[in-house]
């Protein structure tokens, strides 16, 4: 079993010990419109009042600017979790948000089709 204060709360045979919902204090919908690919990063503001292991994780983690999806990823937990506890990071002024920047134009029909081939491709 992991020792207290490691990491997200795992152990090694069942995996996390707290359930997502847990984290955000049973809290589905973030105060601050999130997508996938919204970037997020860490202001240097000290936040004000308690924050969890997972918080501060995130904030860790957001010391370059990072994408929610990769931030999910990393904390091991479900995107819509995810997206309230940085909503929670930059309700008090610990983080900042842009939306995601496109080089291309994302509903581009040849990239779908590209996008496409690849995953048939791939089964």
């Amino acid at each position: 079993m992991a020792a207290a204060g490691d990491g997200p709360w795992l152990d090694d045979a069942a995996g996390r010990l707290v359930r997502p919902f847990t984290v955000s204090n049973g809290r589905t919908r973030p105060t601050v419109e999130l997508d996938l690919m919204s970037q997020v990063m860490a202001t240097g503001a000290t936040p004000l009042g308690y924050l969890g292991p997972e918080h501060t994780q995130a904030l860790e983690l957001c010391r370059a600017p990072l994408a929610v999806a990769e931030v999910a990823a990393h904390l091991k937990l479900p995107v819509a979790v995810t997206k309230v506890l940085l909503a929670d990071l930059v309700d008090c002024g610990a983080l900042t948000t842009k939306p995601p920047v496109f080089h291309h134009n994302p509903t581009d029909r040849a990239l779908l089709e590209a996008v496409l081939d690849g995953l048939r491709r791939q089964l």
